[in-house]
């Protein structure tokens, strides 16, 4: 867990970057995440006949051409292309030039579960069929993971630190939960911190298959996504990336940049107890959700607004309601919760910095998501998850939720600046 209650400086964001199955930008997304609309359809980067799924939340109409410079675009994996492009979004807004400033104050830590998997199966095809001479030179630095990191920062001009998080589905909150300590312990002024994936490939495809983990709804992919739904089958893969600026207040204040909100808290647990399957107490997860409220100095009364993992599997929304129960007590019940991924699908280890962005959006726009596709649900799942339609709302403070393999549970916790 994070050091609950522990001192340090405020922690602002001044800029927000999306590139993700709803748009190429964030006005984009949450143009049609606030109507309802759903990013997924059949899969069109490779032919899927063959799959157990044929659909996926892909990025559509997407040239990394036109963001950044031919040549280097041609040398990034389509992940950290994303990751580069939401960067570049994010500091557009924060009016942030890292060449401009004290270059190595600002940081780079970007999430990532499976990075450079496209290019991974791409070259080993190579390999098999044009033998090893003809396998790119650029195998090993497109297909490592910390290279969404690495472009962020190259492309930017950020010369603090840049590293990758790899945490399963909880790699781009544990990122944006990173830079809140950097800033809040006085070791960074600035950090673009987030999530970047580009799984859709058919290797990728296949494996989740494997582990019956994908909904195969196939006859109706924009309904396949449906969290706390009684009849969810499985999570959609999705792609993209979301990329904050975070900076100490007292740094923005100088530049004289507007706080978007406040990044008030964040923690982290784990299970401890599978490879997939999160622990069916529910405890762990309800253990970060409880230290990262009181390392907000908050309690669950506060909470106007919770964006869950909510995959649209049945073990997880099952046990994150479990969860939530446990974390906020009859509270629970009074809490608005909804899954944006009934329309962006599950972007995993970007989904956390999507949804982070999301969040501070719907603070901003005064709006609560809905979760979409919810027209049966499961009786387990039976607490206000804002069902198909957006809910206008006051909020102050959000809580969002990222779970993932292995055990992962992180939380982050949002505020309007001035709450």
């Amino acid at each position: 867990m994070s050091d609950n209650g522990a001192p340090g400086r405020r922690v602002v964001v001044t800029g927000l970057g999306m590139v993700s199955p709803l748009g190429l930008d964030v006005s984009e997304t949450w143009d049609a995440i606030a109507a309802g609309q759903s990013g997924i359809d059949y899969i069109t980067g490779f032919d899927a006949e063959a799959f157990d799924t044929r659909f996926a939340a892909e990025v559509k109409g997407f040239n990394a051409e036109n963001y950044l410079d031919r040549k280097e675009a041609r040398r990034m994996d389509r992940f950290a292309q994303f990751a580069a492009v939401a960067a570049q979004e994010a500091c557009r807004q924060a009016d942030l030039n890292p060449r401009g400033m004290d270059r190595y104050s600002v940081h780079a830590v970007i999430g990532s579960g499976i990075g450079g998997i496209s290019t991974l199966t791409e070259q080993h095809q190579v390999l098999l069929e044009r033998g090893p001479r003809r396998v790119t030179p650029f195998l090993i630095p497109m297909m490592l993971a910390d290279m969404g990191s690495a472009q962020v920062s190259m492309v930017t001009g950020a010369m603090g630190a840049n590293y990758c998080i790899t945490s399963s589905c909880s790699s781009g909150a544990d990122a944006i939960g990173t830079g809140w300590d950097l800033i809040r312990h006085g070791k960074a002024e600035v950090v673009l911190a987030g999530g970047a994936e580009a799984p859709i490939a058919p290797l990728s495809v296949a494996g989740f298959n494997a582990l019956r983990a994908l909904s195969r709804q196939n006859d109706n992919p924009k309904q396949a996504s449906q969290p706390f739904n009684r009849h969810r089958d499985g999570f959609v893969l999705a792609e993209g990336a979301a990329v904050m600026v975070l900076e100490s207040a007292d740094h923005a204040a100088t530049r004289g940049a507007e706080p978007l909100a406040e990044l008030r808290g964040y923690a982290a647990t784990s299970d401890s107890h599978h490879l997939t399957e999160p622990n069916p107490t529910g405890q762990s997860a309800a253990a970060a959700v409880t230290a990262a409220l009181a390392s907000a100095g908050l309690t669950p009364e506060d909470v106007d607004y919770l964006n869950a993992h909510g995959t649209s599997t049945p073990l997880n929304d099952w046990h994150e309601t479990k969860a939530l129960k446990l974390a906020l007590g009859d509270h629970a019940y009074r809490i608005p919760v909804s899954s944006t991924k009934s329309m962006t699908g599950h972007l995993l280890g970007a989904g956390g910095a999507l949804e982070a962005v999301v969040c501070v959006m719907a603070m901003r726009q005064g709006l609560m998501p809905p979760t979409i596709n919810l027209d049966e649900p499961d009786e387990e799942c039976d607490l206000d998850y804002v069902p198909n339609t957006a809910r206008p709302a006051g909020l102050n403070v959000v809580l969002s939720n990222s779970f993932g393999f292995g055990g992962h549970n992180s939380v982050i916790v949002l505020t309007r600046t001035d709450s």
